[in-house]
């Protein structure tokens, strides 16, 4: 008897992996990300605290509530991040002047001194690696993947 099973992969036509965008997105988005996270732990930071600490640079104070939204996390989350952060002497919480169940975060002035020090790790971290784009590549590229984010809505901020 004959078998009628096929031996070997079979002969369909597909795409290669690397001619999917998103793969090649993927890849240079982990590779620009996980080297930006190992450059903040020298400074004994996360991705997160970074990211909160930016924001509140931005707004000068905002509550817990704020930071939630803003950063599309839990309260939960936000809770955590603003617990090292404090630890660190980066932020501080007091109560708002208008109404004592609500708190209002801020930078401490180490706070604000520390926050240049990240961004200029952020920025050399974009230097390493989109420093092979000419001015007019970057913007492209800039307003490509502002506009699939405003396509599909996406508004949450990474954090990891």
């Amino acid at each position: 008897m004959v078998s009628m099973e096929s031996k070997g992969p079979t002969h369909t036509s597909i795409s290669e992996l690397e001619s999917h965008l998103g793969y090649l997105l993927r890849r240079v988005s982990n590779a620009v990300s996980d080297e930006f996270a190992r450059s903040l732990q020298f400074r004994r930071t996360s991705v997160a605290e970074w990211v909160l600490l930016r924001h509140l640079w931005d707004l000068g104070h905002a509550t817990p509530g704020e930071m939630a939204e803003a950063l599309t996390m839990t309260r939960g989350a936000i809770s955590k991040i603003v617990d090292k952060l404090q630890s660190k002497g980066w932020i501080r919480s007091r109560i708002k002047p208008e109404d004592n169940r609500v708190q209002l975060l801020s930078l401490t002035g180490a706070g604000r001194r520390v926050v240049p020090e990240l961004a200029e790790i952020a920025d050399r971290n974009d230097e390493k690696f989109f420093a092979c784009l000419d001015g007019d590549e970057k913007t492209a590229l800039r307003h490509l993947l502002s506009k699939l984010a405003s396509h599909h809505q996406i508004r949450e901020i990474p954090v990891e």
